[in-house]
């Protein structure tokens, strides 16, 4: 089950830093690839909106 980012992202990048597997991807609303995604859930504890949540 990979984690997924809502349309409350504000795209602040604070998550791709903190992603081990490069998953997370840059738009105006930033995207997690789930086939990269391992599940650590260190992109939901950073977020300072709380818009990444599990699938």
């Amino acid at each position: 089950m990979a984690y997924v980012i809502s349309d409350d992202c504000t795209a602040c990048g604070t998550c791709i830093d903190e992603c081990p597997s490069e998953a997370i991807h840059e738009g105006d609303i930033y995207k997690i690839d789930p086939d990269a995604c391992i599940d650590c859930g260190a992109c939901a504890d950073v977020c300072p909106v709380e818009a990444i949540s599990p699938e």
